[in-house]
């Protein structure tokens, strides 16, 4: 599995790696340029960074390179500016690089692509790459996606989820839903079993994508994100402090409240 993911932070494709790392608990950083500077301004303090002495973009990208195991670059057509420079920097340097035709490749066979990539190079520190957001408007979803569609691959080849189809309640007939998370967390508790309740709690937190990929069809169903229940993703989005965020991004913001909470009351405390 990825150890940790490291990006430029510009908008766009750099933006997209880091968010999917911090969604799923993986460690994230990168260089960014003087001042933390993006097309749109500074760069969030949510993206933990190191900052450069200088404001060049080749610099960063530089460093980038050398900080990683090998590059993923994804873009669309024949490559140009800094993702051509990525592309090059990574070749002088003997780095690993693995580019990305969005014009002639569909996600699911470009996941399974780079994650034989990732595997024959064995690349636990992966640096993405990519255009920004002003050239290609769906270059963040279309990372987002892919990155993700990879993390799905990788565990089910390490983890194959049968030994943990036990702990997910059955669904009961639900009409109606909660329109909160405090809520949704709630109805979640009710369900579960003692046992369950107690494996979530002692599971570890740089773990949860187990437990989202497990998961995720159950939450999904049972909270109504199937049949449009925009008040509770709304609400997810709102804690996201992204109004873009999807449906599975809303079932990891309730999973890891869940999670807070069973920790909070099922694990056993010693007092010395």
């Amino acid at each position: 599995m990825i150890k940790k993911i490291i990006s430029g932070g510009q908008t766009g494709a750099d933006q997209a790696a880091l968010d999917v790392a911090i969604k799923f608990h993986i460690s994230h950083g990168g260089w960014v340029p003087k001042g933390r500077k993006t097309e749109d301004g500074m760069l969030p303090f949510k993206y933990q960074m190191d900052e450069m002495e200088t404001g060049d973009y080749k610099e960063r990208t530089h460093k980038n390179i050398l900080d990683s195991h090998g590059t993923l670059i994804i873009s669309y057509g024949e490559l140009t500016g800094g993702s051509k420079l990525t592309q090059s920097y990574a070749k002088v340097v003997g780095r690993p690089n693995c580019y990305i035709d969005l014009e002639k490749m569909e996600a699911y066979e470009t996941a399974i692509m780079v994650r034989s990539f990732l595997l024959e190079n064995q690349i636990q520190v992966l640096n993405v790459a990519g255009p920004r957001l002003s050239n290609f408007s769906s270059i963040y979803m279309d990372v987002k996606i892919i990155l993700e569609s990879i993390l799905y691959l990788l565990f089910l080849e390490s983890h194959p989820d049968s030994f943990l189809k036990e702990y997910v309640p059955s669904e009961p007939i639900q009409e109606s839903f909660p329109i909160s998370v405090d809520d949704a967390v709630i109805l979640l508790q009710n369900d579960l079993s003692l046992k369950t309740k107690s494996f979530m709690a002692k599971f570890k937190s740089q773990d949860v994508h187990m437990l989202y990929f497990v998961m995720l069809d159950y939450i999904r169903h049972r909270l109504g994100f199937d049949t449009q229940n925009t008040k509770l993703l709304k609400q997810c989005r709102k804690l996201l402090e992204d109004e873009t965020g999807t449906i599975e991004d809303a079932v990891m913001v309730i999973l890891k409240q869940l999670k807070t909470q069973l920790e909070a009351d099922h694990l056993l405390r010693v007092v010395t």
